[in-house]
């Protein structure tokens, strides 16, 4: 099996749901409340383990109720939870907002995610032994570029998610083997709205780039072959929240097993369009099964 380590942060969701989300000083009604465990670290690993993968997270979780949660759901879904810290305080919440179309707005608190700065005593062992470590940036970059350094010196893959947008220090993006920007985070990254421009953009850092686009599929970009489009299933989305990390997830699992990049992002928008159909973050995300059974080449 694939060997995935997960380096990045561990939440709960703390999720309204409403018909139509609030402007600026306005209050509306909502129809449900729930707390559901998330983080992008966190759902890429479930999202991961569930499509197949041997998959070990590393962060850290509060010692608080959600921070038994957390780690509960992680390993009730796979994932070794060996190297996620518990440390004293509050652990990171994510506090988000679900319309009736399916959309979302999201307000992160770290809390304990913003105590990983660095790789404790033996991070570097398990990241050395993955055939891909999944990064993100809801932890402090310190701690994001120290593990994408530590792979690259054990030539392990990097594949990072640059959410929430920021810029990415060179060195960062040197030790990057993928980046998996979604299209607003590709825009924010260039300054190019069209994803194609964009990419090309990014290549400039990177090798190697996947820009997701939604309901629009995919789109792949590297240095030595013409970019490559590959469409979504087409669904109806009850809840987007996760479908990127679902989408990173399942694409790592895929490239570990060597599958070529059409079918591989074919692969993993299968599992997306599975996700958006289910509420939730890690809750919505689908197993191996599911996966094969709709996924058609």
């Amino acid at each position: 099996m694939t060997h995935i380590a997960v380096l990045g942060s561990t939440n709960m969701d703390l999720v309204t749901y409403v018909e139509k989300a609030p402007q600026r000083g306005e209050t509306v009604t909502g129809r449900d409340f729930r707390t559901i465990p998330g983080g992008k670290g966190a759902n890429q690993a479930i999202a991961a383990a569930r499509a197949g993968a041997t998959v070990s997270m590393i962060g850290a979780v509060g010692n608080d109720g959600f921070g038994t949660r957390l780690r509960s759901t992680l390993e009730h879904s796979g994932v070794t939870t060996d190297h996620l810290r518990t440390i004293e305080g509050p652990s990171g919440t994510a506090h988000i907002v679900v319309d009736d179309e399916g959309g979302n707005a999201i307000v992160v608190i770290p809390g304990a995610n913003g105590t990983v700065d660095h790789l404790a005593p033996g991070d570097e062992g398990l990241i050395a032994s993955a055939d891909a470590l999944l990064l993100q940036l809801e932890i402090p970059l310190a701690a994001v570029l120290a593990g994408a350094q530590t792979a690259r010196a054990h030539g392990v893959r990097t594949i990072l998610t640059p959410a929430p947008a920021q810029p990415l220090p060179p060195e960062l993006l040197a030790t990057t083997d993928l980046l998996v920007p979604n299209e607003h985070e590709a825009a924010t990254l260039t300054g190019r709205s069209d994803p194609f421009a964009a990419g090309a953009a990014l290549l400039d850092r990177v090798p190697r780039v996947v820009i997701t686009l939604g309901a629009a599929g995919s789109v792949y970009l590297t240095r030595d072959a013409e970019p490559l489009a590959v469409p979504a299933p087409q669904v109806t989305a009850v809840d987007s929240t996760g479908a990127g990390d679902t989408y990173v997830g399942a694409l790592a699992v895929a490239l570990g097993e060597e599958r070529p990049i059409r079918e591989a992002m074919t692969w993993a928008a299968t599992a997306a369009a599975l996700s958006v159909q289910r509420e939730g973050a890690s809750a919505s995300m689908p197993y191996r099964s599911e996966i094969e059974a709709r996924y058609t080449s």
